[in-house]
């Protein structure tokens, strides 16, 4: 933890670190975590996803943040629900047994809930712009008093429309603060921004590393959970030369599944917190020199694991949130080479891998699962290939002569057949592999948005008359249901009411938002057929950029 350590950080913070099985700080938090520790300049960073630039500032704020003041002393705007939860979830990682309360605040989230938390007292807010400004509206937040205000992916905000709500929330804040403002992109719309909203600051440029995505292949399968061991035997098995990471949320999916594997004679072994520090080497060791080339792991006891030639990545069990996605695939793909990252879903986790998806800005494909025939194909073809290579080398001398025998009392084809048998028991029976219930394709349509699919329209009971815009609109929908713009494909503002052109999929969950919302006794939003909304003169998405 030496290099930890030389960036101020405390031997409380460092404990978390090593019991999170961090080993040494990325580029952002190197260059961002002694700034924010050891001066008082604002900070403009320019990071993606995958960076570490949650721990960047979290680290900092967990450090300098008094126990529990009684009024926020920090407040972190990000543009998304997900992302408000993953922020909120990493800081409390972090913070250890320090008593500091942190509250992600969002839309679709009860407004009661919250406004009881905050009056209890919270330090740190995460929040979406939107939801802030309600807060704000209602007098149920005050900001004055906060030391540290968080600009997370600006990019994002300014592209949802969020931006006026920013300038607005930061001009509640303590002209005191320092700011820090984190961006994939650096337009000249936010750098006007932060030369409004801060003092002295210092720009921090960061590239992740482009090969992550470049040269790692992205897929996923969408399984019942009942499903994904006869799944991912069949990826296993089609594979001729697999050398992977298996990723799985928890230790016990670890043991379990580490565990069958080497019951159906795979060579894995698992790995996870619970491990000493020698069981933990002597698996790597295994690893590292192929002795075992099915490594089951957990998030934590991956960290640290650098090797470049990995063929595979597997997630087993979904990532938490974008960022660990984008750690554990970039540990294929390395070096020049190409990797190949699969992600096991399920019906109901379509719509996370879709937020990652999108925060990552990379195509995920579905693709569907090898058929039996497929693998029993591929292991004749390796199986022919193997003896191949084997008479080629002549590495068989001391088997010719029972061979020359037999040949003199049966058939070449019977004995060859017999042979294999004996070697290779039911290796090549179909009956090894149970069905896998094949799930149509509308389900990935409503998940994935680079899978094209039809739309579903929603009515809202208000129109030009009431003042609506589509700005307004879009924001009025997020705020009570979360839905992202770009699930959003049309907006058209009528006179008295206006129409709504979503994913499939998203109209149920606007509607169930909007449930206790209504005009004249009647429901404000509900469901229409397509045709009201196509009848009607579109416009389009300018709105996304208003």
């Amino acid at each position: 933890m030496e290099k930890f350590r030389h960036l101020g950080l405390s031997e409380t913070l460092l404990h978390e670190l090593q019991k999170k099985g961090f080993s040494e700080p990325t580029e952002i938090q190197a260059a961002v975590i002694p700034l924010l520790l050891g001066s008082d300049v604002d900070i403009i960073g320019q990071a993606q996803t995958g960076t570490g630039k949650t721990a960047a500032f979290g680290l900092p704020l967990v450090e300098t943040i008094d126990e529990h003041t009684g009024s926020v002393r920090a407040i972190i705007l990000v543009p998304t629900r997900e992302l408000a939860i993953q922020v909120s979830d990493e800081i409390n990682s972090l913070k250890g047994k320090k008593k500091i309360r942190i509250l992600p605040v969002y839309g679709g989230q009860s407004m009661t809930e919250q406004m009881r938390h905050i009056k209890a007292g919270i330090d740190i807010v995460v929040g979406t712009p939107g939801r802030i400004m309600d807060h704000l509206r209602r007098k149920s937040l005050c900001l004055e008093n906060v030391s540290y205000a968080v600009l997370d992916e600006a990019d994002e905000m300014l592209n949802m429309g969020f931006i006026d709500d920013v300038e607005t929330i930061l001009s509640k804040t303590n002209p005191e603060k320092r700011t820090l403002l984190f961006s994939a992109t650096m337009s000249d719309h936010i750098l006007k921004i932060a030369q409004r909203h801060m003092r002295k600051y210092e720009v921090i440029s960061v590239k992740k590393n482009s090969l992550t995505v470049a040269q790692t292949e992205q897929k996923y399968y969408q399984v019942s959970s009942s499903d994904k061991f006869e799944a991912l035997r069949r990826i296993l098995d089609i594979e001729s030369d697999f050398y992977g990471l298996i990723f799985c949320g928890t230790k016990s999916i670890v043991d379990e599944l580490a565990g069958r594997l080497v019951e159906w004679g795979y060579n894995a072994e698992g790995i996870h917190g619970d491990y000493s520090q020698s069981q933990r080497e002597s698996t790597l060791n295994k690893f590292r020199k192929k002795r075992v080339n099915i490594l089951v792991a957990t998030d934590v006891a991956a960290r640290g694991i650098d090797i470049t030639d990995l063929t595979h990545v597997i997630n087993y069990s979904l990532p938490r949130d974008a960022e660990s996605y984008i750690h554990r695939i970039g540990r294929t793909g390395r070096a020049g080479k190409k990797g190949t990252a699969i992600t096991f879903v399920s019906a109901s986790e379509l719509r996370k891998l879709t937020a990652i998806s999108r925060i990552t800005k990379t195509e995920i494909r579905r693709e569907q699962l090898p058929s039996i025939s497929d693998i029993i194909h591929a292991k004749k073809d390796r199986l022919s290939c193997d003896l191949r290579a084997i008479r080629e080398q002549g590495l068989h001398g001391e088997y010719l002569e029972i061979a020359a025998q037999m040949l003199n009392e049966s058939d070449p084809a019977d004995i060859l057949a017999a042979l294999m048998k004996h070697v290779f028991k039911g290796e090549l029976e179909k009956s090894n592999y149970p069905e896998i219930k094949q799930i149509k394709d509308s389900p990935a349509k409503r998940g994935n948005p680079h899978i094209k699919g039809g739309a579903e329209n929603v009515v809202v009971s208000l129109g030009k008359r009431d003042g609506l815009t589509p700005k307004k609109l879009l924001r009025f929908i997020q705020n009570e249901s979360n839905i992202q713009a770009k699930s959003i494909r049309e907006i058209t503002i009528k006179e008295s009411v206006s129409f709504l052109s979503v994913h499939p999929g998203d109209a149920d969950r606007i509607v169930k938002a909007f449930k206790n919302h209504r005009r004249n006794s009647k429901p404000l939003v509900y469901t229409s057929a397509p045709s009201v909304a196509s009848k009607n003169k579109k416009i389009g998405s300018r709105w996304h950029r208003a």
